[in-house]
């Protein structure tokens, strides 16, 4: 029991209250079954001089108790949120970190727009101005306007040209569905800037973006959530993937949104046919792994990724967001409670396989 590792999970808590306690729980009961100790804390929680951390466990009530921890062979950074903070403690660089800081989403698709490669997968996108509204409008027949560090589908506004005007869709940060209908450009205008200034977050960018037409089913709008991870080799590995059908008439198709997630490779094939099902697999894949390299060539090691990809009418495959710390719901949303499971283990294995291999490193140094 004396070489049993040590994981942390640095996250955010108000309290002993945590912003992903069921995805935690299943964590921490992974952990025990690879033979490794894992705990949550806080950048707040770390004594660096005494090299101590206050970490938390589940208790038997169903909530959270604290103790002492020793300092952990390595850290899987969870945080989604940048508190007040963060970001000066994770420059410190006190832990061995399984996963780099990120950027938000306009640097990142700012940065993936430079590669010619990646450009053939990715919507235009611009920092948000009533210039490019206006540009994009006259371009496209949809078009997004979306937060540069927003989450799970929140803030995101859809205008589509409709007869005699515009249609804007959305939801807001309370997840609440919005709907106006306006007859001039004036009148648009006017009301996406309303939403920019009422649903921006931390003073963060908008960002404007081509439409695409996701609707494989009749006015709802799907996109496929890939996750890649790393494996106990170190090695990117793709886990799974599956689509997300929005409900009727909404924006987005995110799952906390009512959406719903159903089997990948028999969705394509019932639309597209089976050869060009397995096309659009194999290329997803492509982009996958050709996405994660660039990604980690700019921002350094990294431990998992989903990556939201947009098959349109066509087939053609859209790239739409990258996000690095990932949920895996839609596993179980598809009836896959093993790939569940090992899409949670997965990041400890990788976590574990990383510890060692610095350790040895180490110690042929001191040699």
């Amino acid at each position: 029991m004396a070489n049993r590792k040590l994981i942390g999970i640095l996250t955010w808590r108000e309290g002993t209250k945590f912003s992903e306690p069921k995805y935690f729980r299943n964590l921490i009961r992974q952990g025990k079954e690879l033979g490794v100790k894992v705990f949550l804390f806080s950048h707040r929680d770390v004594l660096v001089k005494q090299r101590r951390v206050r970490g938390y466990i589940p208790d038997k009530q169903g909530g959270w108790s604290s103790k002492w921890f020793g300092w952990p062979d390595v850290v899987i950074d969870r945080c989604r949120t940048r508190q007040p903070g963060y970001l000066s403690f994770r420059r410190q660089k006190h832990f061995l970190y399984a996963n780099s800081v990120f950027s938000n989403k306009w640097n990142i698709t700012d940065y993936l727009w430079e590669d010619e490669t990646m450009r053939k997968w990715m919507p235009r996108t611009q920092i948000y101005s009533e210039k490019a509204l206006h540009a994009y409008m006259e371009d496209f027949p949809i078009v997004y306007v979306k937060p540069g560090n927003g989450t799970g589908g929140r803030s995101v506004l859809k205008i589509s040209r409709i007869k005699g005007g515009f249609l804007l869709v959305g939801r807001n940060k309370k997840v609440q569905h919005k709907t106006w209908q306006v007859t001039s450009r004036d009148a648009l205008v006017e009301r996406v800037n309303l939403w920019v200034d009422q649903e921006q977050i931390r003073k963060g960018y908008f960002m404007v973006q081509q439409g695409l037409d996701l609707a494989l089913l009749p006015d709802r709008p799907s996109d496929t959530r890939l996750l890649i991870q790393k494996n106990q080799q170190g090695k990117w590995s793709i886990t799974g993937l599956g689509v997300r059908v929005g409900v009727l008439k909404s924006a987005t198709s995110n799952l906390h949104n009512g959406g719903k997630a159903t089997d990948f490779i028999s969705f394509m094939n019932n639309k597209f046919g089976e050869e060009r099902g397995k096309e659009i697999l194999h290329e997803c894949h492509e982009l996958a792994y050709y996405t994660v390299k660039k990604l980690e060539e700019k921002y350094g090691r990294m431990l998992e990724f989903g990556l939201d990809i947009g098959i349109d009418t066509s087939g053609h495959i859209w790239l739409i967001e990258v996000n690095p710390k990932p949920g895996r719901d839609i596993f179980l949303g598809m009836g896959k409670a093993e790939l569940y499971k090992e899409a949670v283990r997965n990041p400890l294995a990788y976590a574990i396989w990383l510890a060692e291999t610095e350790n040895k490193t180490v110690a042929r140094y001191d040699k």
